[in-house]
């Protein structure tokens, strides 16, 4: 049986974000925006309400066709999320935390 090694991290480094809660941040944005509830958007999207809040607040991992759905529901497309997405990553300071309402993830340059 093999050893696991463990990964080393900087002490120094906090968590970065994942990606879905990234991704939740920028849709909920965009639907703030076009001020549509969740309902509203959902059923465009054809998921359920509960559905796309949890995909907002970052519990769900979902599908690329799934993404596609709520990015069509809001007149965008994947690839301006997927760079909506990047362009935060980049842009973002040595420690900003991109948390709304589940702790505290800080982004390290």
């Amino acid at each position: 049986m093999a050893d696991i090694v463990p990964f080393p991290r900087p002490a120094n480094r906090d968590p970065e974000p994942l990606w879905r809660h990234l991704l939740g941040d920028q849709l909920r944005r965009r639907r703030h925006d076009r001020e549509e509830t969740l309902t509203e958007t959902a059923d465009k999207a054809g998921v359920s309400p509960q559905y796309l809040s949890e995909v907002e607040r970052g519990l769900k991992e979902p599908s690329s066709e799934m993404i596609a759905a709520i990015a069509g529901a809001l007149d965008t497309s994947l690839i301006e999320l997927t760079s909506a997405v990047a362009d935060e990553l980049r842009s973002a300071p040595a420690s900003v935390s991109a948390s709304v309402g589940r702790g505290a993830f800080a982004l390290a340059a």
